[in-house]
């Protein structure tokens, strides 16, 4: 598309811009310039013959917009003293701008390339339960029967407050959505999960489980949620609501439940995992939940599961390679799981039941756990394997999954829970309620 290099007046708050329609097909044809323009870009002034003599008037913030214009041109966002961050967010939201200023404060995310950029210090009492990313930068940490939301510049929402129930997971629906499952509280009929508002905290629904056509009252556990719209949860109830349930995310409704077999651990799970390639979903019920760890793999086309491992039955030798946490690997048809050493361990697929052959990672922790042990966790993101170690995150890269960085804060304790989304890590520590946001720096403007 040939786009013409009209000059622009502007005049924004009583100050003169001049610009080009060059530099403002920059901010795309869904921002606040793209209404000014026509297909190619031209200028929409009926009356006037004279591009350069036109003039549009722009009720907003002249120098939050020179920052912004600045962006247009260079690529590059340079905030000076005197423009408070929060007031030029606030005008690049009105004019479509938010993704260009995100772009310029960050680049791609890359585990082996992250910096540290600020730690954020909750209020709430007690351990974190969980962080999650949220899918436009921002996060929300639960802390004991409360959940905080953050924006994508750590400005706190209204804290969501479950009246004493205790919150077992978080999950993102998208960027305005959170789902919350919870504790049962007996004789109370409560419990079970909810979808909130981000922004104002509002109840928008409760998700029910019905069993022979009776509404049940029952805990809710690890979450996960599906490109279509789907979300999954353990559930546990008081007679035979153990397993996975499935709502549709749109209308809340049940659509589906997955029973717990005998001998098998569902309604207990500690991580959902939904695979898109497979349609199936990953459950695992892990070790010290139980006394032994199983995971499953879930298909709820036919009510099958297709993959499933467990210890049960294991020597009591393999005490030392207890399994806390697992991910599944699509790409490589594996599952990774990690003990308490950090060493990774891989399953493949293609075979059910098979046994897991460890590869010893790190043995920094060999026989000293800390005193207060945070027990590791795993995440995949775009090609990269990370594990949650004390105080660190190992990075993990290649077909042989190589150490090739660590990340480490000596503020906050031990790492209890981690999140990738949104192009950040957040880290959130067992002390004083300490979450660490990390970056990857912008490339270098050419």
């Amino acid at each position: 598309m040939k786009i013409p290099k009209d000059r622009v007046r502007l005049n924004v708050g009583g100050r003169i811009f001049e610009t080009t329609s060059t530099t403002l097909a920059n901010a795309g044809r869904n921002s606040f310039f793209g209404a000014l323009f026509s297909e190619n870009w031209s200028l929409k002034q009926p009356n006037s013959d004279s591009f350069s003599n036109c003039e549009f008037f722009i009720d907003r913030n002249p120098d939050c917009f020179s920052v912004l214009l600045d962006l247009l041109r260079t690529g590059d966002l340079n905030i000076p003293t005197n423009v408070p961050e929060r007031n030029l967010y606030r005008e690049a939201s009105f004019y479509g701008l938010l993704d260009h200023v995100r772009s310029a404060k960050w680049g791609q995310f890359d585990g082996n390339r992250l910096r540290h950029s600020r730690s954020v210090t909750g209020r709430a009492p007690g351990d974190g339960t969980a962080i999650r990313a949220g899918p436009d930068g921002g996060c929300c940490v639960a802390h004991g029967s409360v959940v905080h939301v953050y924006d994508w510049i750590m400005e706190e929402h209204p804290p969501l407050n479950l009246d004493y129930q205790r919150v077992n997971d978080v999950a993102w629906v998208d960027s305005e959505n959170i789902i919350i499952s919870a504790c049962e509280r007996l004789g109370r009929g409560d419990g079970g999960m909810g979808l909130f508002s981000k922004s104002t905290g509002e109840l928008r629904y409760k998700f029910q489980v019905c069993h022979e056509n009776q509404v049940k009252s029952f805990t809710a556990g690890a979450l996960s949620t599906s490109s279509d719209y789907k979300i999954f949860s353990s559930c546990k109830g008081r007679s035979n609501e153990y397993g996975i349930g499935v709502w549709d995310q749109v209308t809340g409704k049940q659509i589906d439940f997955f029973y717990e077999s005998p001998g098998w651990s569902l309604g207990d799970a500690d991580k959902l995992q939904w695979l898109n390639g497979s349609n199936c979903l990953l459950v695992a019920t892990l070790f010290p939940r139980k006394d032994n760890c199983y995971i499953s793999m879930l298909d709820f086309r036919d009510k099958r599961m297709v993959w499933s491992w467990s210890d049960f039955g294991a020597p009591i030798t393999v005490d030392e390679k207890r399994v806390r946490d697992t991910i599944a690997m699509e790409d490589s048809n594996a599952i990774c799981v990690v003990n308490e050493y950090e060493d990774l361990g891989f399953m493949d697929l293609r075979m059910n039941g098979g046994s897991v052959k460890w590869s010893s990672r790190s043995r920094m922790m060999k026989g000293k756990l800390s005193d207060e042990p945070c027990y590791p966790k795993l995440a995949l993101h775009g090609g990269q394997l990370f594990s949650s170690m004390d105080d660190c995150i190992s990075v993990f890269c290649g077909p042989d999954w190589v150490l090739t960085s660590r990340l480490r804060r000596d503020y906050g304790g031990s790492i209890c829970d981690f999140s990738i989304g949104g192009d950040r890590l957040f880290a959130l520590h067992s002390e004083e309620n300490v979450f660490d946001v990390w970056e990857t720096p912008p490339p270098p403007i050419s």
